[in-house]
């Protein structure tokens, strides 16, 4: 059985590292799990003037999420936090009132950029944003990856042995959460 993860990347930049860092992760899936895109590129900016005729592209982008086993958030930072389109995607995530869409849903968060502190503050923000969501969030690793020139190919290989094996153990202990809170609801449903 095939464990499907969606990944957000929280930049629309077509030379995002970030993008590069995600190609990375599809790369280092385990045996048994793909990572897919989830879109967040054509989402319009939410009002809640949208509340009562939802776009398709927002109900696609809802489906996408629940379609999914869990979901990796990889976010640049933006004047120390996440980007607006990244922000714009979580709203309407929430939308209409009381569908939330990561609601129990199993979120990793992950960033690099080239400071040496990668993305944490943009990461301590969506965390806050995520705990409001009632996303079951994970603690540990956290991932934050400083970037330098020619660590990540543009087709997605990544150069440096302790990086990849760093990434490789990240998406294993996504892995590992995503199996824990399905067992969690076998439970709760038997």
């Amino acid at each position: 059985m095939t464990r499907t993860i969606g990944y957000i990347v929280g930049s629309i930049s077509s030379t995002s590292i970030n993008r590069r860092l995600a190609r990375v992760l599809q790369n280092l899936a385990p045996e048994g799990t793909e990572l897919v895109e989830i879109e967040i590129k054509d989402l319009p900016f939410y009002s809640p003037d949208f509340d009562s005729d939802f776009p398709q592209v927002a109900l696609d982008f809802k489906k996408a999420i629940a379609d999914v086993d869990g979901v990796i958030i990889v976010t640049p930072e933006y004047s120390r936090s996440i980007p607006g389109v990244l922000k714009n995607a979580l709203d309407w995530s929430t939308r209409p009132y009381g569908e939330m869409s990561f609601y129990g849903k199993p979120v990793a968060v992950i960033g690099t950029s080239g400071s040496g502190i990668a993305t944490a503050a943009a990461q301590q923000h969506l965390r806050a944003i995520l705990g409001h969501f009632s996303a079951v969030t994970m603690g540990q690793p956290e991932g934050f990856i400083q970037d330098r020139p020619g660590l990540f190919t543009e087709d997605g290989q990544v150069t440096d042995d302790s990086t990849a094996g760093f990434l490789s153990g990240y998406l294993e202990a996504f892995n590992g959460l995503i199996s824990r809170v399905q067992h969690s609801a076998e439970l709760v449903n038997a």
